[in-house]
């Protein structure tokens, strides 16, 4: 990768947080009333100190994806953008954050992989948090299949975040 794409990627991966994060703001879900409003949510044993009353309990998933292919070229950009937009976007059209860049992992083989590779961050709120996660498992087995990858990564965060738009 060209230190240009590279520098093109990290520009973009920003754009995209940033329009993720406004097109929130330009379309707010409605406020509940103030005595209505549920309660931040923090960590378990975590202060409220500090926090929006408007707070709401947010789960956070990042997935993984790698583009080595045995015997074949890596997937390309434009192949994991229709993914993205066919297979990860439906299921949480609400939005996500996309960053690309390169890793490493050890597969069963022993052998140590270097690639360039994709990690989408998911953020939904915690009572879809069943429903989403079976959304999730879909797009990490659709994935391994299609592009023939022994896994994707998950990666959730144990804890709620408090979220606000």
């Amino acid at each position: 990768m060209t230190s240009n794409r590279a520098a093109t990627l990290g520009r973009g991966a920003l754009l995209a947080a940033t329009a993720v994060l406004l097109g929130a703001c330009a379309n707010p879900t409605p406020a509940q009333p103030a005595a209505a409003a549920a309660p931040a949510a923090v960590p378990t044993g975590g202060s409220t100190v500090g926090l929006p009353a408007d707070c709401q309990p947010y789960e956070r998933t990042e997935l993984f994806f790698g583009t080595g292919r045995a015997g074949k070229p890596a997937v390309s950009d434009q192949e994991f953008d229709a993914f993205l937009d066919a297979e990860i976007t439906p299921r949480f059209p609400d939005g996500l954050t996309m960053l690309t860049g390169l890793g490493q992992w050890r597969g069963s083989d022993g052998k140590l992989t270097k690639e360039r590779s994709s990690m989408v961050i998911l953020l939904y709120p915690k009572p879809s948090a069943a429903d989403s996660g079976t959304k999730i498992e879909e797009i990490r087995h659709l994935y391994e299949q299609k592009f023939n990858q022994e896994s994707v990564l998950r990666a959730d965060d144990p804890e709620p975040r408090c979220v606000t738009f």
